[in-house]
């Protein structure tokens, strides 16, 4: 099989997927003929190949996957103007102190933000596929430890946590809050050949934590200054 012919099958596939492809998946393809090296050199050109047009190849933390450009996002959302409710800051301050904390327990949130979390946000942010339970502190009580997910990284488009981008400024924090509450905005529809994923059922803030509406603004310096990249959309119908 030539170059052309390799690359063919692989935008093919990426294009198919409903979800990212690693490169071992990808090996499966040319049943393992190909080493994951040439693999990578050919995702490098189509990623090349598709420089100029609306939608690029990127590379997020489960794979490779097809996507479209953040800035054409603007007029993909024209097509569907009516957004899902949004997450209520509270819970956005959650996911932001376990995202640059992690891991840390309900404690430590708690700590931080200066009220007490309603355990609901928390179950929502675990429904999302936002963030797990990786273990358990060894101290009275053994509380829960959280983290962020791969889900949260491919849905942010990043590879690694590494790559979330940290802010000088005091407007950092708000410019967070922000991109991660249009992140359920599904605004794509999907290919025709892929199945689009179902919007996730977000319960409004008020019944999450009224009890913490008084709170709403509080210790948002507490967290780290540090924005997240205008979200894309890929093929499969949910946004990165």
């Amino acid at each position: 099989m030539n170059t052309a012919d390799a690359k063919r099958v692989l935008e093919t596939a990426l294009i198919c997927s409903q979800q990212p492809l690693p490169v071992r998946e990808l090996r499966v393809l040319f049943n393992d003929e190909l080493g994951a090296d040439t693999i990578k050199s050919l995702l490098q050109d189509l990623q090349n190949d598709w420089t100029p047009r609306g939608v690029e190849l990127v590379s997020v933390a489960t794979g490779w996957r097809f996507q479209s450009r953040p800035e054409l996002r603007e007029y993909l959302d024209r097509l569907h103007p009516e957004k899902p409710p949004r997450y209520s800051r509270a819970t956005l301050e959650t996911l932001a102190i376990i995202a640059y904390r992690q891991p840390v327990t309900r404690g430590d949130m708690e700590d931080i933000r200066g009220v007490t979390i309603n355990s609901l946000i928390l179950k929502q942010l675990e429904d999302r596929g936002w963030v797990e339970v990786i273990g358990h502190r060894e101290t009275v009580g053994r509380p829960a430890l959280f983290a962020t997910t791969k889900q949260f990284l491919d849905d942010l488009g990043i590879e690694s946590l590494d790559q979330l981008p940290v802010s000088d400024n005091g407007s950092g924090q708000a410019g967070m809050l922000d991109a991660l509450n249009t992140l359920d905005d599904a605004s794509q529809p999907a290919l025709p050949m892929a199945e689009p994923l179902a919007d996730a059922v977000l319960v409004p803030g008020d019944a999450l934590d009224a009890h913490d509406t008084a709170h709403e603004s509080a210790p948002a310096t507490l967290l780290a200054d540090t924005p997240v990249g205008d979200e894309t959309t890929p093929l499969n119908g949910t946004h990165a």
